[in-house]
């Protein structure tokens, strides 16, 4: 994975026999629960995902063979796994000779209820890689015959996962992407993230995802013999859409996602950082004076409630997913 550091967008609506339609009193038509507010799965079929997914991952690390779980991953940690199996193959078409199997233990899940389409439900869960973390999963699917797949990795440590508000029966509750409540609605949040980081401002709390990362780009805009560019922007669509689940404090964690851009310029007389094998194997065109590189990153936040407050940025997760030389 990268730092401790599409699939598709909702389906096209179904078309159904007239005897599969009931009209509620409001009016509403429900095709087969679809507009009932239930859980989004059982806890069963839940962990039987996550087994899955950890299988389907290990064997697509230990090949390099992007087949094994193209079917278990989206939005953007599909987009992470993609590259880094892409430059993976390119560098040992043979195999990861470092593979260490991933295992993932302590599940503890959190299945909102909600109506409609995609549904998705969040692992909370002890990992081989690292101690002292959690690895919180977002696995989301649009259709039901469509696998469960993880579209959002978040590596936290224990004392910063949040607790969750749960019902009477053990049932999270999905937050709304324009709910009210918040000091940023879900749905804005990856785009206010990413005027944070061009302009800064109020809105985000201190860290390193935040004022940590302003600074180091301003201390590396521009450096002698050498220019960065970065470009910020948020990704809302299909599988890249935000999702929050509501916290025992009446805020929400946010998942979120974001691509940026860094572009560095060599001056006249001066060379281009080296850039890693990996990175090269992802590479189009010959760096000789400046190089892109894009990136994919995943988000975790809390959005507290109220209508301010900042927005706590958790944790992220990040990968280049494109490389361009020039």
């Amino acid at each position: 994975m990268s730092e401790v550091r599409n699939r598709r967008g909702r389906p096209a609506a179904a078309v159904v026999a007239a005897a599969l339609l009931s009209l509620t009193a409001s009016g509403c038509v429900t095709v087969h629960g679809e507009l009932e507010v239930v859980p989004t799965t059982t806890k069963a079929e839940a962990a039987r995902a996550l087994d899955t997914f950890v299988t389907a991952y290990n064997k697509a690390d230990r090949t390099y063979d992007r087949s094994a779980d193209e079917k278990y991953v989206t939005g953007p940690l599909a987009a992470i796994d993609a590259a880094k199996l892409k430059a993976g193959h390119a560098l040992q078409p043979e195999g990861n000779p470092k593979h260490s199997p991933l295992k993932l233990t302590d599940a503890k899940f959190t299945v909102p209820k909600k109506a409609g389409w995609p549904r998705w439900f969040v692992a909370d869960t002890d990992s081989s890689r690292g101690t002292g973390t959690r690895w919180l999963l977002v696995f989301t699917r649009d259709a039901e015959n469509r696998p469960w797949a993880v579209s959002y990795l978040t590596v936290l440590r224990e004392s910063q996962v949040p607790a969750f508000d749960v019902d009477a029966d053990g049932w999270g509750e999905a937050v709304d992407a324009d709910a009210s409540g918040l000091a940023v609605p879900p749905q804005k949040l990856p785009a206010r993230y990413a005027a944070y980081l061009k302009d800064g401002g109020s809105g985000f709390a201190p860290g390193p995802y935040t004022s940590v990362t302003r600074e180091a780009r301003e201390k590396n805009e521009s450096r002698p013999g050498l220019a960065t560019q970065f470009i910020d922007e948020p990704l809302t669509s299909g599988d890249n859409a935000p999702v929050a689940l509501r916290t025992k404090d009446g805020g929400a964690l946010v998942f979120f996602t974001t691509r940026r851009y860094e572009k560095q310029t060599a001056s006249q007389g001066s060379d281009l950082p080296a850039i890693n094998p990996s990175v090269k194997a992802l590479m189009t065109g010959e760096p000789k004076q400046s190089a892109t590189y894009g990136y994919v990153s995943n988000q975790a936040a809390l959005a507290p409630a109220g209508s301010s407050g900042p927005v706590q940025v958790l944790g992220r997760v990040q990968g280049i997913t494109t490389a361009e030389g020039s």
